[in-house]
């Protein structure tokens, strides 16, 4: 007979790591990137999970969190989930918290399938063998070499079908700027890969209309929070006017913000990011309301952390191969992907989402 173990130990810790280049998008610049990565222990069991966000993370789960989880049946994550949520009410349901609660939430998830022996995938219910990805970086401080070099690894090196850059350089005050990058990436990637842009809100509602329309010869496919993700009658306006898929989404922290994204007809594809939005638990009832409005789902971002979920999701359009996030999933894991060819697949031999943490590697990068 099974027996249903209980979760003895929860901690965390917080690890900054620069950049292997200075990076900005549309709206911000930056050198680093800090993970809260949390550990939950059944015996001699570990779950694994984590998210990108302040150091202040670690309070909430030491202080809030941790207490809710220490003594809950493994097996109960739904009820451990629901526990969470309602605690935080009063401590704000967006932004850190609501990362910092996803991180525990994956921890939760992975620890679960460990305890089963069983890949993650398989214990969500796996509707397909492999998940697509798409190249993501182009940042908007790259010289046209650093831009080269990344987009050719992408597409000639990993035959990679599809790629993002990001535009709307210094909140859309250099749109010629971005008209060459986004030229000069397709004559990169040839005519048979799909490319993406990334204004991360920049914009305003007649300016990104008028910067993709005028790339129309460079055939842009995605066009990725042309304005505020806020705006979402901006952003059915710009989805009118143009013929790439428009996306937004990644900041959706609750079940109400994903229903608007659809309701008002704002997105051809909704974004979700399981490391903001509540977890693995969160994601696939975000993914049920895109779903039930006829939309596609992507990750955002840390793919690693979304692979398994993503096998899952019937909706699912593909992940974000996101440069940054790549580079630290790389160096702090054994068991990370290889995203040859365009898609990923998780190892059908290990266990959870078959992450494995090298605590040497990342020690140098810990700050709490």
């Amino acid at each position: 007979m099974f027996l249903d173990p209980v979760v003895e130990d929860v901690s965390v810790a917080v690890y900054t790591v620069p950049t292997d280049a200075p990076e900005a998008d549309g709206t911000i610049a930056w050198n680093s990137t800090t993970m809260v990565l949390v550990q939950i222990r059944a015996g001699n069991v570990t779950g694994l999970g984590f998210t990108y966000g302040p150091v202040a993370c670690a309070a909430v789960v030491e202080d809030v969190l941790a207490p809710l989880v220490r003594g809950r049946a493994v097996l109960d994550v739904g009820g451990a989930h629901d526990a969470m949520t309602k605690a935080v009410r009063n401590d704000g349901r967006r932004g850190a918290v609501g990362y910092v609660l996803s991180a525990v939430d994956v921890a939760l998830w992975d620890l679960k399938a460990r305890v089963l022996g069983l890949p993650l995938y398989r214990l969500l219910g796996a509707v397909r063998a492999e998940v697509a990805v798409y190249g993501s970086g182009g940042f908007t401080t790259y010289s046209p070499e650093q831009l080269a070099a990344q987009l050719n690894g992408w597409t000639h090196d990993q035959a990679i079908p599809r790629v993002k850059i990001k535009i709307g350089e210094s909140w859309g005050t250099c749109p010629d700027r971005d008209l060459e990058r986004i030229a000069q990436a397709r004559e990169i990637i040839g005519q048979d890969c799909a490319l993406f842009v990334d204004a991360n809100g920049a914009y305003t509602r007649n300016q990104a209309i008028r910067v993709v329309s005028a790339a129309a010869e460079h055939r842009v496919d995605w066009f990725e929070e042309p304005v505020s993700s806020d705006d979402l009658d901006g952003l059915r306006e710009i989805r009118n006017a143009v013929g790439a898929d428009v996306a937004a989404g990644e900041y959706g922290s609750t079940l109400d913000d994903f229903r608007l994204f659809c309701t008002t007809q704002a997105v051809d594809v909704l974004q979700i990011d399981l490391s903001r939005c509540g977890g693995i638990t969160e994601w696939f009832r975000a993914a049920a309301i895109a779903a039930a409005h006829h939309l596609e789902v992507s990750g955002h971002c840390a793919p690693h952390l979304h692979a398994h979920a993503a096998m899952a999701t019937p909706n699912l359009r593909h992940l974000e191969w996101f440069h940054d996030h790549v580079r630290i999933e790389n160096l702090f894991f054994d068991g990370t992907l290889d995203p040859r060819g365009g898609s990923v697949r998780p190892d059908p031999q290990a266990p959870g989402h078959g992450l494995v943490l090298r605590a040497a590697d990342a020690e140098r990068y810990r700050i709490y």
